[in-house]
């Protein structure tokens, strides 16, 4: 048996607030891969090329360096924010958590841009003619029809790029975010047992993405109507065999 000496309630803080800060910037990132997909596959130049900028700039450089750079370069452009339009001459503390969920949101945005525009490629063009030869809005044919297919297509890349996003996490702690690897590393360091609580780390990452990869299997049958259809006549057949 592991000996935690006295903090098993802190790495549980850190594992709580590692899966808050995934979870938090799973969803800011489905938005901006959802816009970043939107602008790549728009006739509008200007867009189009902005989201072009945006993938290939965040996937050329390392993580921590969009991490760093969106942690120091947000408590510049608060600082600045408030000296100028309301007068503060005073540094403002911007904390670690929300730069963190921005820089790990945009990173999932750049991945998920393609895989979300991937996707919606795969629905065939006829269903927005047919679509649109019903008076539908191009909005609408989007929302009720593009959009609900596509999440069948783009869902096991989606869980993919989830489970490197949990993992990235870890980064976060770098500037300053108590999370997992904060309390772990400094259990460590008090303890000079940095097997032990790197060890445990590893296998809470582990059982965090055992669950995450078993939610994207549920999520994957639940979207396929065909595959639940298909493995119903499977077990029907089976049980016929057997009787």
């Amino acid at each position: 048996m592991l000996e935690l000496h006295g903090y098993t309630d802190l790495l549980w803080q850190g594992t709580i607030l590692t899966v808050k800060l995934g979870v938090t910037s799973l969803i800011f990132g489905l938005i901006f891969g959802l816009l970043g997909a939107t602008a790549k596959l728009s006739n509008i130049w200007l867009f189009k090329n902005l989201a072009n900028i945006y993938t290939t700039v965040v996937r050329g450089i390392p993580e921590l360096l969009v991490v760093f750079a969106i942690y120091f370069g947000g408590d510049i452009l608060v600082s600045f924010i408030a000296k100028e339009v309301f007068g503060y001459g005073g540094r403002i503390d911007i904390g670690s958590f929300w730069p963190g969920v921005v820089a790990l949101s945009v990173m999932f945005g750049a991945y998920a841009t393609e895989v979300f525009r991937m996707a919606i490629q795969e629905i065939p063009k006829g269903q927005w003619e047919a679509s649109q030869s019903l008076g539908m809005r191009p909005a609408q044919t989007f929302f009720r029809i593009i959009l609900p297919q596509m999440w069948v297509v783009a869902l096991p890349g989606l869980g993919n790029l989830f489970l490197v996003l949990l993992k990235d996490t870890a980064l976060v702690s770098l500037i300053g975010l108590k999370d997992l690897i904060y309390y772990s590393s400094r259990a460590a360091q008090s303890t000079q047992e940095p097997f032990t609580f790197y060890l445990v780390a590893a296998l809470i990452y582990l059982c965090l993405t055992a669950v995450v990869t078993a939610c994207i299997s549920f999520g994957e049958w639940r979207a396929n109507p065909a595959k639940r259809y298909a493995q119903k006549l499977l077990k029907q057949k089976h049980t016929g065999a057997n009787a």
